[in-house]
């Protein structure tokens, strides 16, 4: 697997047969933390820059290239690690492999591109600050890490970034981007030596001196807490609290990791029962162990209303401390073991998974063999290796505790909250420690692959009227069930808004025989989950576990189907959630603007609602009326059902007839929502939120699921989004304008939309806007280049395979096609449906659908930023 070329460069390679894809990654050993005095940020827009154009390749070309080849190219920046990936079908794995190695080796710095893509960087920034969970990490290390680098942001400042220089980018380049600094890994269909030989070939640096990398300056051992709270114009808060935790090899990061998922991963554990499912002191409650190259952090955190601030710290801090006197019980602890466990299988189930973990372990912990004794360890885990660990690490005067909050006169100031961490720092330390049982958890059986095999796509028609979709796929031994009805969004009124999604996170609350509690243990069991969920066209739910398991999980999943048990409590606790949700919309102004969007382009129909409802309809759900909506609009004789994974087709067909055919049968009614009226004259809505950027949206009223004219919009689209798209190249690459600008078409049962979106500055709306009228414009008048045709076309088809790879992804598209009345296979002709397209029918699809007097328009924006023939 491991080769070492004669320049020095690492290569990984892994085949994969399972799908003809190909996943192609360089791990770069440097990352922000490597940074030197005056180059915060540098590492990032070094990594923007290698996209920018070669001496072989013009901007936007590298990216053009892997779309045209089918596939994907991004890269990410991490405080140790840069890292360039590319996802290509197999048979472009030359093509995918000389893009990237061209863009790591010959990259060309060109000032002009410099200059541009500085200003998308401060785009980005600006983005960030209106995310408030990226705010609220960047206080987080700040305050954790005072001398160490990881307490500066990856991407840097607006002041930094608009410093630097070309220079200073190359001398970056040349002190790190050497052979003996990187790791290329791959991981697909193809054969080992081809791509030894390719990357011999390709991967040719023009030498320089590998810098030594700095010593970086460590992190005093905290002997006091401490605080940071940050007020902002918020709908609810976020908090965090932070415990040093060991580097990445550290002996303890096993338990460590362990004892996070114990503390705060799912509704079974402790925070989620404690803050969350019993008192409601929170809406979200999780526990992480982040485990870098240096030392990390053990991080707790809560999203919350800011009256709810004290006692949800209280309680947090408690449950924390608990881990350093009492031993997990030996189901938490097998449950936590399992999850990490499966989790490697998991990660196995698409190419470019598997090769983001080798190339992980190789870069940041000395070698791909560390996964194995990794695993190893957190075999021999056992609660009083778990206990030493939280006694070591989880000290309560090395607590911080970071929060951005509502400016509000519920919500706490810095010295009650550092007077908080000190009470529960002096109540830990009267805490005794109890004796440890010295039981020693069961043996839990190893996860065993099979002989990768596929099998057709069968589909039974089942006695009470509904469909049995299953599909043999033996690469990993997982197993992803599905079950959906035709409803969701488009069965709804105003009346009874957002019912649908309170339903869907009902699904796995309980049962008339196991509480929710149980559920979510049984499930975590198996290695896997179960949970419900619903759309703008129909309502499901879904599983996924170990196939080892799959009759007891099928047991389960049926169980949940047929027995929804709507109980008061669970009821009211899921239905205020819900409300908390709907009251903190405005914390993220994209999906604001979306919403503005729908409601503006849909006055009818009821794809105009919000899917979490209203206050007003959510308010009034009832056990009762949540019961006898699901039992007539949901029958599980109705439900497609879809298999797939690890099984045996025939087997699979028997447990669901045991298990379905003693059931009512009964019909599901018919769903009739009012129709829109065409749209004759613009519209336009806008919204002010003080904010850090403004979202626009442009669309038109689009194509149904069973329309022809799909095909054509999502080949319009393709040419418009992606790296390689026009909207990208003109107002991203060539204007500055934004970070992030797409495009979209989004079918329906109902006619849907089609759609443009930028983020950008207040300052450069009025350009954006203007710029993207321009494009689409340009799309009605004249056809597609037949190299953009065949770009999009190729991005298209190759995209929808990588998309496929999960059982869960396969699963959920069967059933979905099968449901809306496309055919339960339709997924297989739809490389032979986007090959057909050709540029006359981009050009007839443009002409017809973005017609500007039926254009919609949706803006978020801050006071003053609106164009005056919006305002």
């Amino acid at each position: 697997m491991r080769h070492r070329l004669p320049n020095g460069l690492t290569v990984l390679v892994e085949e994969n047969h399972a799908a003809p894809v190909a996943a192609l990654q360089v791990w770069v050993r440097v990352g922000s933390a490597d940074e030197l005095p005056g180059e915060a940020g540098l590492a990032h827009l070094h990594e923007h820059m290698l996209f920018k154009g070669t001496a072989r390749r013009g901007p936007g070309e590298i990216a053009r290239t892997i779309e045209g080849c089918g596939g994907e190219i991004n890269a990410w920046t991490s405080f140790d690690q840069t890292v360039y990936h590319v996802v290509v079908a197999s048979q472009f794995l030359a093509q995918g492999l000389d893009v990237l190695a061209d863009a790591i080796t010959s990259a060309a710095f060109d000032p002009d591109e410099l200059r541009r893509e500085i200003e998308v960087v401060c785009e980005e920034i600006k983005r960030s600050l209106d995310s408030p969970t990226r705010k609220l990490s960047k206080e987080l290390f700040a305050t954790a890490f005072t001398r160490h680098p990881y307490g500066r942001p990856v991407i840097g400042s607006e002041e930094s970034v608009r410093s630097f220089t070309r220079e200073g980018i190359l001398r970056f380049y040349r002190r790190w981007y050497q052979p003996e600094n990187c790791v290329l890994v791959a991981v697909g269909d193809f054969r080992e030596a081809q791509v030894l030989e390719l990357a011999q070939r390709l991967f040719a640096w023009p030498r320089a001196e590998l810098a030594t990398a700095a010593p970086r300056d460590a992190e005093p051992r905290r002997e006091e807490p401490a605080v940071r709270v940050r007020r902002d114009v918020l709908k609810e808060g976020y908090l965090s609290v932070a415990w040093p935790a060991p580097a990445l090899r550290g002996e303890d990061v096993p338990a460590l990791d362990a004892l996070s998922l114990v503390l705060g991963h799912g509704e079974a554990s402790r925070l989620f029962r404690a803050l969350k499912r019993d008192r409601l002191l929170c809406t979200e409650a999780q526990a992480s162990c982040y485990t870098p190259v240096d030392p990390g952090l053990t991080i707790v955190g809560l999203t919350l209303q800011p009256a709810q601030v004290r006692d949800a710290v209280r309680e947090a801090l408690r449950q924390t401390y608990r881990l350093r006197t009492e031993e997990v019980t030996l189901e938490e602890l097998g449950n936590a073991c399992r999850l990490i466990e499966s989790d490697a299988v998991y990660q196995r189930e698409t190419v470019q998974g598997q090769a983001r973990k080798l190339g992980f372990y190789e870069a940041s912990a000395g070698g791909v063999e560390f996964e194995a004794e990794y695993l190893a360890r957190v075999a021999r885990l056992d609660p009083g290796a778990l206990l030493e660990a939280a006694e070591r690490h989880l000290r309560p005067q090395s607590a911080v505790l970071c929060a951005l909050l509502p400016d509000s006169d519920d919500a706490p100031a810095d010295r009650e909250l550092l007077d908080m961490l000190q009470e529960a720092a002096e109540d830990a330390r009267k805490a005794v420690r109890r004796p440890g049982t010295g039981a020693a958890p069961s043996a839990r059986p190893p996860v065993r692959f099979a002989q990768p095999r596929t099998g057709p796509l069968r589909r039974e028609e089942l006695p009470g009227g509904g469909v049995l979709l299953v599909k043999e796929e033996r690469a990993v031994p997982l197993v992803a069930l599905r079950a959906v009805w035709s409803g969701g969004l488009r069965a709804e009124s105003d009346e009874n808004a957002g019912i649908n999604m309170l339903l869907a996170r009902l699904a796995s609350k309980g049962t008339r025989k196991r509480g929710a509690e149980q559920i979510v243990r049984e499930m975590e069991a198996m290695g896997g989950s179960l949970g419900g969920n619903s759309g703008r066209n129909s309502f499901g739910m879904r599983a996924e576990l170990l196939s080892r398991h799959l009759e007891e999980g099928l047991d389960l999943f049926v169980e949940a189907l047929a027995e929804p048990a709507f109980r008061d409590e669970e009821v009211a606790r899921e239905r205020t959630l819900q409300l908390d949700e709907l009251h903190a919309r405005e914390d993220n102004p994209a999906g604001v603007a979306f919403l503005l969007f729908a409601e503006t382009m849909y006055r009818r129909h009821p794809y105009r609602l919000d899917t979490l409802g209203t206050a007003a309809s959510v308010s009034t759900m009832t056990p009762g009326r949540l019961a006898a909506y699901r039992s007539e609009r949901y029958p599980v004789s109705q439900a497609t059902l879809s298999v797939v994974g690890d099984v045996d087709p025939d087997r699979v067909s028997q447990l669901v007839r045991e298990r379905l055919g003693k059931l009512p049968h009964a019909p599901a009614p018919r769903i009739v929502p009012p129709q829109e009226e065409p749209i004759s004259a613009p519209r336009a809505a806008v919204r002010k939120l003080d904010k850090a950027q403004s979202h626009l949206v442009i669309g038109f009223p689009g194509a149904r699921l069973s329309d022809p004219l799909r095909w054509e919009l999502e080949v319009l689209s393709a040419i418009l989004a992606g790296q390689g798209g026009r909207l990208f190249l003109e107002l991203r690459d060539k204007r500055s304008l934004a970070y992030s600008v797409t495009s979209f078409s989004v079918e329906g049962v109902d006619p849907g939309y089609f759609a443009a979106y930028i983020g950008c500055g207040p300052g450069k709306l009025r350009e954006a806007l203007e710029g993207i009228r321009q494009e689409l414009l340009r799309c009605r008048e004249s056809p597609p280049s037949a190299a953009e045709l065949d770009r999009a076309r190729s991005h298209l088809i190759g995209t929808h395979a990588i998309g496929l790879q999960r059982n869960s992804s396969r699963a959920a598209i069967y059933a979905f096609d099968e449901c809306y009345g496309l055919g339960a296979d339709a997924s297989s002709r739809y490389a032979e449906r986007i090959a057909a397209v050709g540029a006359a029918d981009v050009l007839a699809a443009a002409q017809r659908v973005l017609d500007p007097r039926a254009e919609v328009l949706a803006l978020v924006a801050p006071e003053g930023a609106v164009p005056p023939e919006l305002s």
